[in-house]
């Protein structure tokens, strides 16, 4: 899966670990189907990559060092033999020292490995969500953006937005958040990028357009994470315009589906306050 931003649930409160940096990614997953303008069904694959090949494998950084296959190889093919074996030692440590929440030596272990082979995806993506993780929020973009162009995946889109929101870069959130749907993705990535472009929004004291972009339709009964921190934004949303009635069933809808999900005393507190 991809990251899950930092600013887009609570500003300023940092997340656990995603659990969901495999298949999907922070927002997105092995979903497939096809990718339509504005959609968010397709694979959301664009940049670098023939389009001939095999959707890249998403990266699972809760695994720790245990690196899969599809790594090594991508790792064979992106660096010189003789420098093969220490970019897979720093890769793995780097990717130990993530699940370990050890950003900065993650980052350091990143940058060792990026020296010798720049072009490699995986080893852009680590450094670039280890430099977010750190606040970073410069180098996270400058990075996020290589990782999006080399491996011509949106996956990681909504934590670009999420950067440019910490640099108040307003205009540029809403021009990545276009450029997004113009691309497609897949769903969780949608769902991530609607939790950032709404908190967006409800700051920038737009909450009618924050609405729209929120709004769930439907309250599922077994929803993914992703799906409720949309929900978690759409209740604030909802407080904010007044309407204490819609904040209140999506809070209810919450509370059944996790009831430690983070923050929700604080949601209740803003329910016709």
């Amino acid at each position: 899966m991809g990251e899950k931003t930092q600013h887009g649930h609570n500003k300023g409160r940092k997340p656990p670990i995603s659990k969901s940096h495999k298949g999907q990614g922070r927002g997105s997953g092995g979903y497939g189907g096809k990718r339509g303008k504005g959609g968010g069904g397709g694979s959301g694959r664009r940049g670098s990559r023939d389009r001939s090949e095999a959707p890249r494998p998403q990266l699972d950084l809760t695994a720790g060092s245990q690196l899969p296959k599809w790594i090594q190889e991508e790792v064979t093919r992106t660096t010189r033999k003789e420098r093969r074996a220490a970019v897979m030692q720093n890769l793995e440590a780097a990717a130990g020292a993530f699940a370990d929440a050890r950003y900065g030596k993650a980052v350091e272990q990143a940058e060792r490995a990026k020296q010798a082979s720049s072009s490699n995806a995986t080893i852009r993506e680590i450094l670039a969500l280890s430099l977010y993780r750190l606040g970073r929020w410069e180098p996270a973009l400058k990075e996020l953006r290589t990782f999006r162009r080399i491996a011509g995946e949106t996956t990681h889109m909504p934590v670009e937005m999420d950067c440019l929101r910490a640099l108040e870069r307003s205009d540029d959130v809403d021009k990545t958040w276009d450029e997004l749907k113009h691309l497609g993705g897949r769903p969780d990535t949608f769902r991530e990028a609607r939790v950032v472009y709404g908190s967006h929004l409800l700051d920038a004291g737009r909450a009618k357009d924050a609405w729209q972009v929120v709004n769930p339709k439907r309250l599922e009964e077994h929803p993914h994470e992703a799906e409720l921190r949309q929900w978690y934004v759409a209740a604030r949303v909802a407080a904010h315009l007044g309407d204490d009635e819609s904040a209140t069933k999506i809070l209810s809808a919450i509370t059944a589906a996790d009831p430690a999900f983070p923050g929700l005393d604080e949601l209740e507190a803003a329910i016709g306050g």
